[in-house]
């Protein structure tokens, strides 16, 4: 699980094919390898990926074609900036909202431009995805937890504070055309499927339709 804060950046240093796969290579002298072992999760750009191999500044990731094909990877080059958050403890300061690190699908960059010191983007994401956005609610661009300010159909509407496109890739590597990745927040996820296909459970099967008023009061959430 991740946060969506991004700890630090990181470059890419190789992409190699292994068999239809790829060997991703990512160097950062920023972010704090010292806790890091074989095994462990890390985001780049949002994408969850197992540490296989790491040094001082670097580690290596194997990215499948499932992932290669469900996301922007397939956009990096050599030399590229790239968002980077190692999984959350269960100590860490809980800064953004709850992040898988499993893309749901990728974003297009419509429209950047200047919004007094902040920068007003849009971003134009997979219909079906749509309703899983709300005005004032969380989403997952690149691995970068942000704040939506308005949704109009399925564009999304952002502003990014300086402080937030410096730390990030956005300043560098955001522009009108850019695929972004995308992760919808979680929770209207099992929302949806709380109120649209119940689980198996004699109670939650007995609403037939999902879950109404008659179903919360039965099992204690109305008095």
């Amino acid at each position: 699980m991740f946060t969506g804060i991004i700890e630090s950046m990181g470059t890419v240093k190789a992409m190699q094919p292994t068999g239809g796969d790829i060997r991703l290579v990512i160097e950062s002298a920023s972010l704090d390898f010292s806790d890091v072992s074989l095994g462990d999760s890390i985001a780049a750009n949002g994408i969850c990926l197992t540490v296989v191999e790491f040094g001082n500044d670097y580690y290596a990731v194997d990215v499948s074609r499932e992932t290669i094909k469900r996301t922007a990877l397939a956009t990096l080059q050599v030399g590229d900036s790239v968002n980077l958050e190692k999984a959350m403890l269960p100590t860490t300061r809980f800064g953004g909202h709850i992040v898988a690190g499993h893309v749901d699908g990728v974003g297009t960059v419509k429209l950047l431009k200047k919004d007094a010191r902040s920068i007003y983007i849009e971003i134009e994401i997979p219909q079906d995805l749509a309703h899983y956005t709300a005005t004032k609610g969380s989403i997952t661009l690149d691995g970068i937890s942000l704040t939506t300010n308005l949704v109009r159909d399925n564009i999304v509407c952002l502003n990014i504070i300086p402080h937030t496109a410096q730390m990030t890739n956005i300043a560098k590597h955001w522009f009108v055309g850019s695929k972004v990745n995308l992760e919808v927040d979680i929770v209207a996820r099992y929302l949806e499927r709380l109120l649209l296909k119940p689980q198996t459970s004699s109670d939650v099967a007995s609403t037939q339709g999902g879950i109404d008023e008659a179903f919360l009061a039965k099992t204690g959430f109305l008095k």
